[in-house]
């Protein structure tokens, strides 16, 4: 698993070739139309894509760039680069500045544009439009907090495109509930690719693809009732959401067989660095259940919405589950409102060994035609009591398939 702070800096990849091919082609578009002409009379050199990635290292003109795609490349930056850096969210090179080669620092974001030799791992560069680590990581920060304080997520129960609205059922310290989310004509709808768990593979969609049994997640402003949500952003997908008892664990490998309650069938799922895997402790997995199941548990003794250890039995404070601007998923004001999703963001990440054969286990992972083994996206053990007391299918919706600290953040990030 990444650390968390590897995890927030990832946040701010999600708008990589948006943001940066629009300053490359601004970039392009400041060449000298006679240098190109003059170019074009040459032997036409082999075009190569940008790339787009990490700097691992730098010795002398020299830099290793760890591409988005996991493989290396050294850039060479010639004496007559262009090197740029933009501030994160920019989307041409208004804001650019001219910067030297000791500018540039490990775990900087760029863009390079150039020339890749016959070996396929080197590349010459011509510019370089670079982002600082800095700066991409408070702007994830930001955008992180912006989700968890301003979010909602749950299960699609409606849709109905025609009104821009669709209605969710949201699982909260107070029980389940439906809201209906729904858009303005500036909203910004993405939707997850089949097989993927990744927000950078998220398109802009619409409404009219939005299902019934989708997970749903909006960034925006709850009303004051709260049974409405007005949506600045919506991220949706189409998941696969399992519960069961583990069969085989091999931690080495990443994989777990499972066995599905629903299905009574055993399934083979796999993990990634990007697996959200965490595990309840049985005090919060009981004042869950209780819930579940409609009773109404002293607030002062669960937390608000449900404490995770280390933390106090009072209610939580506005900002971290509840608030009067209605926390993800939450009530309005008040204790006992509060996302439970938010809840389970808060808790420490759990590693692969220390589930066993017998534990209960809720996942959600990708949901693609042909997956006969579907990647985890989240997983989250310690649920026994959950299953025991949920009504057929709620279970799993008190999990939601993308990690705040790893994904749905704002359309305009612009990092390279």
């Amino acid at each position: 698993m990444r650390s968390k702070e590897e995890r927030i800096v990832c946040m701010g990849h999600r708008t990589a070739w948006a943001a940066l091919l629009t300053v490359l082609l601004t970039v392009m578009a400041a060449v000298p139309a006679e240098c190109r002409a003059q170019a074009g009379t040459e032997t036409a050199a082999p075009k190569a894509r940008p790339a787009v990635g990490t700097i691992k290292a730098i010795s002398g003109n020299t830099l290793t760039l760890t591409t988005d795609s996991g493989s290396e490349l050294n850039v060479i930056l010639p004496t007559e680069v262009k090197l740029l850096r933009v501030p994160p969210g920019s989307k041409d090179l208004k804001d650019a500045a001219p910067i030297q080669l000791s500018d540039l620092k490990g775990g900087d974001r760029i863009l390079v544009r150039g020339k890749i030799d016959d070996d396929g791992k080197t590349f010459t560069a011509t510019t370089v439009v670079a982002m600082k680590k800095e700066e991409l990581a408070e702007k994830s920060a930001h955008e992180k907090e912006e989700w968890q304080r301003h979010g909602i997520g749950g299960l699609v129960k409606s849709v109905d495109a025609a009104n821009g609205a669709v209605t969710i059922g949201v699982m909260s310290a107070a029980g389940s509930k439906e809201v209906a989310v729904r858009t303005t004509k500036s909203t910004i709808v993405r939707r997850y690719a089949p097989d993927s768990v990744k927000f950078d593979d998220a398109k802009v969609s619409s409404l009219a693809a939005v299902k019934v049994g989708d997970q749903l997640r909006a960034r925006g402003m709850r009303s004051a009732d709260g049974e409405e949500f007005t949506a600045d952003e919506i991220v949706s997908g189409t998941f696969r959401n399992i519960a069961g008892t583990i069969l085989t664990v091999d931690a080495k490998a990443g994989t777990m067989n499972v066995s599905d309650l629903a299905t009574k069938k055993s399934l083979d799922v796999r993990f990634t660095s990007d697996s959200e895997i965490r595990k309840l402790p049985q005090p919060i997995a009981q004042r869950i259940a209780a819930r579940l199941k409609g009773a109404s548990p002293d607030v002062s003794q669960t937390g608000g919405a449900a404490a995770p250890p280390g933390q106090s039995g009072t209610a939580a404070p506005a900002g971290a589950g509840q608030g009067a601007t209605g926390g993800p998923g939450g009530s309005p004001g008040g204790r006992g409102g509060g996302d439970l999703q938010q809840m389970l963001n808060r808790l420490p990440a759990t590693p692969l060994s220390d589930f066993q054969k017998g534990d209960a286990v809720m996942i959600v992972a990708t949901s693609g035609e042909s997956d006969s083994q579907p990647t985890v996206i989240t997983l989250l053990g310690g649920v026994e009591p959950i299953l025991q007391a949920s009504p057929q299918g709620q279970a799993t919706s008190i999990l939601t398939p993308w990690s705040l600290s790893s994904g749905g953040g704002g359309s305009d990030a612009g990092t390279p």
